[in-house]
C-alpha cells in the first residue's frame, strides 16, 4: 500500500511538472503570436511574468524568449530593455547554435548592431547639409 501512494505521488508530481513546462511553452508561443500580429503590450504582458520561470524552458525556448521580448521593447521604442534582451538572445543562439531562425539571427545582429551605436555614440546624425556625417568636418 506504501508503495502505491509513493507511486501515486510521483506520478502526480511528474504530471504537474510536466503541465507546468507545458504551461510555459504555451505562454511562449502566444506571446510570439501576438508579436507576429504586432500586438507589442501583449506580446510583453505574457513574457515579463515569464521570466520568474524561464529555467522551465529549454535552451531553444530561452533564446526565443529572449529574442521576442528585446523585439517587443525595441518596436516599443524601449532601447535599453531591448539591447539587454537582445544580448541574451544572441548569446543563447551562440551557445545553442540553431535555437533561433536564420530570419531571428540576422534580426538581433542588424537590431543589436544599431542599439550598439546609439549606446557607443556612433549612430549617424546629419550634418549642416542635411547629410550624414562621415567626418568630423562635416
Amino acid at each position: 500500500m506504501k508503495r502505491f501512494c509513493l507511486w501515486i505521488a510521483i506520478v502526480g508530481l511528474c504530471a504537474a511538472t510536466t503541465a507546468a513546462c507545458s504551461n510555459y511553452r504555451d505562454d511562449l508561443d502566444r506571446a510570439a503570436s501576438h508579436y507576429n500580429r504586432n500586438q507589442y503590450e501583449n506580446a510583453l504582458a505574457l513574457l515579463q511574468p515569464l521570466e520568474l520561470d524561464v529555467d522551465s524552458l529549454s535552451d531553444r525556448e530561452r533564446s526565443q524568449y529572449a529574442y521576442y521580448r528585446g523585439m517587443s521593447h525595441f518596436r516599443l521604442n524601449q532601447r535599453r530593455e531591448a539591447r539587454h534582451w537582445l544580448g541574451v538572445a544572441a548569446a543563447g543562439e551562440k551557445a545553442n547554435n540553431g535555437s533561433l531562425g536564420t530570419e531571428e539571427q540576422k534580426r538581433v545582429t542588424d537590431t543589436l548592431d544599431e542599439l550598439n551605436r546609439e549606446v557607443y555614440g556612433l549612430a549617424e546624425s546629419a550634418g549642416p547639409s542635411g547629410r550624414a556625417c562621415k567626418s568630423d568636418a562635416d
